[in-house]
């Protein structure tokens, strides 16, 4: 590889805005006061918050600075297996900003409101369109937030049945946020291993369910990047028992125009903040619907909007909720965005899931040769390597995350799933262009003939970037927040 889109040109240092301040210095000029000022209890008011004195360069440059130090889905691949961390079109916010959204109250009366809740009712619809499921709620605000409501809506059921179960099934392949939902709800989580091709094996499922269980969290396509083959198997044995098959859609972006019922699904949770390429991270808002079948509809959260004699309505005459989650109605500015994405999209959304597919199969087969694949069979939507071949060389998966970076790419994520040692997990998109992934190829390629032949390239690095190598575990116990 000849050049990178990594650089060591023009860096900048960035101080805390009360050393760039000055007194005196002012950004905005207050209006002459037309009342009479009136004195403050100073017992009351304080010493007053320590704000800096600046200009308005200050600011800006401040936080163009900052902005810089960053990288994200508008500068760069950004490659975090089991993240979807997909380009945001701009017409999203386009349609987010508008003022009738934007600058709606929260309190709107619904007889002022009827195209927000439209909005709602119609991206409900969309979104059983896209599952396939019967019934679904757009109120949780993130993707935890959306398999809690599933757990939610799982004990609801089970305690209507007149016996609560306290066992809940999770396979190894799982994200790791299932386990804590379950518990949440007073549920016990039983591991199960996945056999040695990386999917559930229907007998070991069989082996643990009982009817002490109230059902299974599956992951699927699971955190291997593999799709559960044998998922409609262990549906039926889970239903048997009277179970029911919760599936974390986090990775909905691999199989979108997949009917999810027909797998044997009763409850769905959706990430729109990575499927249907809202913005995500930083701690941000995102949205994390649930879909149910028809069975279950009648758990989910209240008020929900209903159509009644052409006018949209709240509604929370629905006895067997679970209740309200979420103040006012979900992050409304994060549905607008995905309503959007869907509508652009339109019939063509199944071809999303398709390049996405192809995408992470391209890099699988193009890094094939230099990196261990410990599951090698075709993948869906992300791909997963190990370090067991750069180990030789006394290189690990950080070393190699570390120096993707001088190449300019983000690095992918790194050990995870935990079911494999040493894990590289790479989830494309179906953003990036072949040659966007011929570089990151070249680049990841690079890295591994480094490894071989001068491995403290890779134990020192990054060498590029603003700072070199931290020390992570001294940073995250005793942070430093200057720049």
């Amino acid at each position: 590889m000849t050049s990178s889109l990594g650089t060591s040109g023009l860096i900048f240092n960035e101080p805390l805005l009360w050393e760039l301040g000055a007194p005196g210095r002012v950004g905005f000029s207050m209006p002459a006061q037309d009342v009479p000022p009136l004195p403050v209890d100073e017992h009351l008011a304080g010493e007053g918050p320590d704000f800096p004195d600046l200009c308005e360069p200050d600011i800006v440059r401040h936080y163009t600075r900052l902005s810089q130090w960053n990288i994200g889905v508008d500068s760069s691949m950004y490659p975090l297996g089991s993240c979807t961390m997909k380009y945001n079109p701009k017409t999203n916010e386009r349609q987010a900003a508008l003022p009738g959204i934007a600058a709606a109250h929260p309190l709107l009366p619904a007889n002022l409101g009827q195209g927000l809740l439209r909005l709602i009712y119609r991206l409900e619809r969309l979104l059983i369109e896209i599952t396939g499921l019967d019934a679904a709620t757009l109120q949780p605000a993130a993707g935890a937030h959306g398999e809690l409501t599933g757990m939610l809506i799982l004990h609801a059921h089970h305690a209507a049945q007149g016996r609560q179960r306290s066992k809940i099934l999770i396979p190894d392949t799982a994200h790791g946020t299932n386990p804590a939902s379950a518990s949440l709800c007073g549920f016990a989580s039983v591991p199960v291993p996945s056999n040695d091709q990386g999917v559930l094996d229907p007998d070991t499922v069989a082996g643990l369910m009982d009817e002490d269980t109230a059902g299974i969290m599956v992951t699927n396509p699971n955190t291997l990047g593999l799709f559960e083959d044998n998922i409609r198997a262990v549906a039926d044995i889970v239903h048997a028992k009277g179970g029911l098959v919760y599936c974390d859609g986090a990775n909905l972006n691999a199989v979108m125009g997949m009917d999810i019922k027909a797998c044997g699904v009763d409850v769905l949770h959706l990430n729109l903040h990575k499927t249907f390429s809202t913005p995500h991270g930083g701690g941000g808002p995102g949205a994390g619907p649930v879909c149910v079948t028809k069975a279950l509809e009648r758990y989910l959260p209240i008020p929900r909007v209903i159509k009644a004699g052409g006018r949209y309505e709240w509604s929370e005459d629905f006895s067997n909720s679970v209740g309200k989650l979420h103040a006012f109605y979900g992050n409304y500015g994060i549905l607008v965005r995905a309503y959007s994405y869907i509508l652009s999209m339109g019939p063509h959304l199944n071809t999303v899931s398709q390049h996405a597919v192809l995408n992470a199969n391209y890099i699988k087969e193009g890094l094939r040769d230099r990196y261990h694949l410990p599951y090698d069979r075709p993948c869906m939507h992300e791909c997963v390597f190990t370090d067991k071949n750069q180990q030789t060389h006394q290189i690990s998966t950080l070393d190699i995350a570390k120096r993707l970076m001088d190449y300019g790419f983000h690095p992918p994520t790194i050990y995870f799933p935990l079911v494999v040692s040493g894990a590289i997990m790479i989830e494309p998109t179906e953003s990036e262009s072949k040659d966007t992934l011929d570089g990151f190829i070249a680049a990841m390629q690079a890295i591994a003939q480094e490894a071989e032949e001068n491995p403290d390239v890779l134990h020192l690095a990054p060498h590029y970037p603003k700072l070199g190598r931290l020390d992570e575990t001294l940073a995250a116990r005793k942070p430093c927040l200057r720049g």
